[in-house]
């Protein structure tokens, strides 16, 4: 249990998390505070937007809301290019009533109970962000996934909170999508390896996984040609434990057209497609394929 961060820290804390963030009108006293209580806050919540015409309408839309769901309809907007656009802060209408249940595990930080009954008021109790996906079937860019990650682990360390206190709007209100096509299980473990531990199934404040030495992300302009270390091998190799080597011979130190054929391999078994599986390493899928330190 925590009390709402000022909107001046909640600003501080998503820049400090390396996201860009775009400020529109009066976003600080943009708010529902009138229709009912804001805090104590317990946790983040993920949406997706669901169908848009263009991505400057639907951060305007989630702004002023419409007719039957006056806005604020969360508080920050995350574009397909990672950009986070604060719209509103302050009770949003943006997570509906859900089960008490959820809200009770999401306090003590243990596993979510599925979600039976809509009868808890969640608009006072989590800090909401809206991502733009229609939600049919689009793909995650992994710009816009690195920015939910980061959003979500900054907040969480800044309260305090592990990575259980990210929920999925499915999670809280029966019968919600979204977001659809991510698996929240994986989505907290990201988080988690962020702040430095993966929720566990007991005490959160054990040592895991992320604290082995697995190598931090070098970079996408690491991955080029003539460069050569022993960490594209070390890559390589997980590669090929995942299915997804594509070597004739190796993998080697040398970057090659092999390993960026492996490593486009990797981010389309992650789902990835298009201009997002081109087999330049983001700091999403180098995180989730878990590369030892050489």
């Amino acid at each position: 249990m925590a009390q709402p961060l000022s909107a001046d820290q909640f600003l501080a804390v998503l820049k400090s998390s390396g996201v860009r963030v775009v400020e529109h009108g009066s976003w600080r006293t943009h708010n529902r505070n009138h229709k009912g209580a804001w805090g104590p806050i317990h946790g983040v919540m993920i949406h997706h937007t669901g169908p848009y015409s263009t991505e400057a309408g639907m951060v305007e839309l989630c702004r002023t809301g419409y007719t039957s769901l006056p806005g604020p309809l969360c508080h920050g907007v995350i574009d397909r290019s990672g950009t986070v656009h604060l719209v509103g802060y302050g009770r949003a209408n943006h997570a509906g009533s859900g089960d008490d249940d959820v809200l009770n595990a999401v306090i003590a930080e243990e596993v979510l109970p599925t979600d039976n009954e809509s009868n808890t008021d969640g608009n006072p109790h989590f800090y909401g962000f809206e991502c733009i996906n229609t939600g049919g079937g689009q793909n995650w860019p992994e710009a816009q996934l690195d920015a939910m990650h980061k959003v979500s682990a900054a907040l969480c360390r800044a309260h305090g909170w592990s990575a259980r206190s990210v929920i999925a709007h499915k999670e809280w209100q029966p019968g919600k999508p979204d977001p659809a096509g991510i698996t929240m299980s994986d989505f907290r473990t990201d988080v988690a390896e962020l702040l430095g531990a993966k929720p566990s199934s007991g005490s959160t404040s054990g040592k895991d996984d992320a604290e082995k030495a697995y190598a931090p992300f070098p970079g996408a302009d690491y991955f080029r040609t003539g460069r050569r270390s022993a960490l594209i091998t070390a890559m390589g190799k997980r590669l090929v434990a995942e299915g997804c080597g594509k070597y004739g011979k190796g993998p080697g130190p040398r970057w090659t057209d092999a390993d960026r054929r492996s490593y486009a391999a990797w981010q389309r078994k992650l789902g990835y497609s298009g201009d997002d599986a081109n087999g330049i390493s983001g700091a999403t899928s180098w995180a989730r394929l878990r590369v030892p330190k050489p």
